[in-house]
């Protein structure tokens, strides 16, 4: 297992890739989880590809996640934006420390919801997203400008966390950004199917090949 190291704040774990046209991947766990949590599908998903894997580093009831919420499905929109601001810099200190390029998200659930909240906010930090049951970060997202920005949105049809209008006006919102947004609706729950990873799989390798916006 790599060694945990610490910027901006943020433990974290670092995998270098071995092959540079493989995008370099920023693994965010879901509410409970930490860095170890999505290493393993990180490498699944794109083989080849350097690995970015932080903690989040709000706890709640001892659970680390990337910011507060109110309630189950209400966000603290203030917190939101400061963790994202924080989280955009870690980034642009792990791209000095570690030579990689900007990276692809790929987010579960809590992780999804501050990388959609990234794109809206910090739109330079990220080169596309996956955002694996996302919900809609911020009622009133400012402009920002994603034009060609890769992002694939992948909901769970029977999904008892993000109602299917949510993640409809997540996808819609990207678009109107500029995103080029794939938005596929998985006969699944709230929890990761195989077809999730085939899917997010495919599009990474598609990724690959298509030069970064």
């Amino acid at each position: 297992m790599t060694t945990l190291k610490t910027l901006a704040g943020f433990q974290h774990r670092f995998e270098p890739g071995t092959d540079a046209a493989a995008p370099p991947l920023l693994l965010l766990h879901g509410t409970g989880g930490d860095e170890n949590d999505l290493i393993g599908l990180g490498r699944a998903l794109s083989p080849n590809s350097a690995l970015l894997s932080p903690r989040g580093p709000v706890l709640e009831n001892g659970m680390p996640r990337f910011f507060r919420r109110l309630s189950e499905g209400v966000f603290d929109e203030a917190d939101v934006v400061r963790r994202a601001g924080e989280l955009a810099a870690f980034v642009a200190q792990a791209r000095d420390a570690y030579g990689i390029g900007a990276p692809v998200a790929v987010g579960f659930s809590n992780g999804a919801n501050i990388a959609a909240a990234s794109l809206f906010l910090h739109p330079a930090t990220l080169a596309g997203a996956v955002l694996l049951r996302a919900m809609v970060p911020l009622k009133a997202p400012p402009p920002a400008d994603l034009a060609g920005r890769p992002v694939l949105l992948l909901s769970g049809a029977m999904d008892p966390i993000v109602p299917a209008d949510n993640a409809a006006r997540l996808a819609a919102g990207l678009e109107a950004a500029g995103a080029s947004v794939t938005h596929t609706v998985q006969p699944a729950g709230h929890n990761l199917s195989q077809a999730d990873l085939a899917a997010a799989g495919a599009w990474l390798a598609r990724l690959a090949h298509v030069p970064a916006p």
